[in-house]
């Protein structure tokens, strides 16, 4: 996990150079928080999402945690790296923001949240199946979980890795291994053993003619999955 860990903490400086490394996660930023707030009016009924205590998990610089600590709620952003989390905390310290931020492994973490979140973290991580028995300890009875990734699938390898990597130049080259790709029904298998049902799976695409990112029925690359915890 520690090469995982050190492709982001060795670039930690420029999560909020918008046209640096991380800008992908930028750009997909406004899409990925389209889909939380939309599973939040869904399954807590709340048109925002003001006091709900949210987990924010590999927050990395905190490019997900800050937007929503915005919106009115109580984030805490988890990460390995301590490059990041230093600049999360001083990021959010420039915008008076407060959102807790912890450098340390999530099954440290006590803590149990209305929402729990893991954007383009899973692909990333070794024992996967250790790694959501964890993640569901913080999810509170009917809480939600959300996460995102990109599916083992050869469009996967080919846009995902190919393009991005290679021929667009989005991410640095060996960001993403496809033999830790994860298709959707593997993860809502890996849920669902720890009681947290599946509700939604939805694809993220990218329209190459306005170079925007929208929600879509394509999960054949990157896509959303929803699940809630049982009352």
């Amino acid at each position: 996990m520690t090469a995982e860990i050190e492709k982001f903490t060795s670039v930690a400086d420029s999560w909020w150079d918008v046209n640096g490394p991380f800008k992908p996660l930028h750009e997909i930023n406004p899409t990925r928080l389209e889909y939380i707030c939309n599973q939040i009016r869904k399954h807590i009924g709340k048109e925002d999402v003001s006091g709900l205590k949210i987990l924010d998990i590999g927050c990395g610089g905190g490019i997900v945690s800050v937007p929503l600590a915005r919106l009115g709620a109580k984030v805490t952003g988890v990460d390995l790296g301590a490059e990041n989390i230093a600049v999360a905390k001083e990021y959010a310290a420039s915008k008076k923001l407060e959102i807790e931020y912890i450098n340390a492994d999530i099954s440290t973490l006590k803590t149990k949240y209305d929402v729990v979140l893991c954007l383009e973290v899973v692909e990333h991580v070794d024992n996967l199946e250790h790694f959501i028995q964890d993640l569901s300890k913080f999810l509170k009875p009917n809480g939600i979980a959300i996460l995102s990734t990109i599916n083992r699938t050869i469009k996967g390898f080919a846009l995902g890795i190919v393009a991005a990597e290679y021929i667009l130049r989005w991410v640095p080259r060996g960001t993403h291994s496809f033999d830790k790709f994860v298709k959707p029904s593997e993860l809502t298998n890996l849920l669902e053993a720890q009681n947290i049902n599946v509700s939604d799976v939805t694809g993220m695409s990218y329209n190459i003619f306005n170079k925007k990112w929208s929600l879509s029925d394509d999960i054949d690359v990157n896509y959303f999955l929803t699940g809630i915890g049982e009352k």
